[in-house]
């Protein structure tokens, strides 16, 4: 099985993920997008009371979807998601995973990975899948990166300007996004009257 991991926030999940899935799915041939959101994300505060919320609509959002499916993993241990141990945990989980597990990462997280937990025990885990979060992205301003031992590949996917914070935004201030996020998930924020709190509740991209 060619596995593919898409960690993440989600606050809330929206159409860009989802046709950025899709994409690498196809493109690459995965078997399995598996969504995995994260519980206690160690580098952003968020709010605790929406991690249930975040889970329930990225299985609303991929719900039906053929190839993708969602883990509970991080919310199992209710601990801070370090990636690394999460992906020692998903090896245990699927032996038969074909190669390396391939892990989705955006332009700005993967400029940082150096400083993430354990990194050099990760570059060994994964091989990653990166994704443009800027306009203009050249794939040669990452080759040090490769040099220094972390195998990925680059998504040739045009720049999309939507974040999860835009999304938060616009809810707070009554503005539509029906063509941002799939019907589910905006009659789940509505019913659950989420994002309508200040903002610093909820400040990761």
């Amino acid at each position: 099985m060619k596995l593919c991991v898409f960690c993440g926030t989600f606050n809330p999940i929206h159409n860009v993920h989802l046709a950025l899935a899709n994409y690498i799915k196809t493109h690459f041939k995965f078997d399995t997008i598996l969504f995995i959101p994260a519980y206690k994300p160690p580098h952003k505060h968020i709010d605790d009371d929406l991690a249930n919320h975040r889970y329930a609509m990225v299985k609303l959002a991929i719900d039906g979807v053929s190839g993708f499916n969602i883990s509970n993993i991080e919310f199992r241990h209710e601990r801070y998601s370090y990636t690394v141990n999460t992906m020692e945990e998903l090896y245990k989980m699927f032996p038969n995973i074909e190669g390396k597990i391939s892990f989705i990462i955006g332009t700005d997280a993967f400029r940082q990975i150096e400083n993430w937990y354990e990194t050099d025990r990760l570059k060994e885990l994964v091989d990653f899948v990166v994704f443009p979060r800027e306009e203009n992205f050249n794939p040669d301003s990452l080759e040090r990166f490769r040099n220094a031992g972390y195998n990925f590949v680059c998504v040739n996917m045009p720049f999309i300007n939507l974040s999860s914070t835009v999304l938060r935004s616009r809810i707070k201030h009554g503005k539509p996004i029906g063509n941002l996020v799939p019907q589910k998930v905006q009659e789940y924020i509505k019913k659950h009257g989420l994002y309508l709190e200040d903002e610093e509740k909820n400040n990761e991209k």
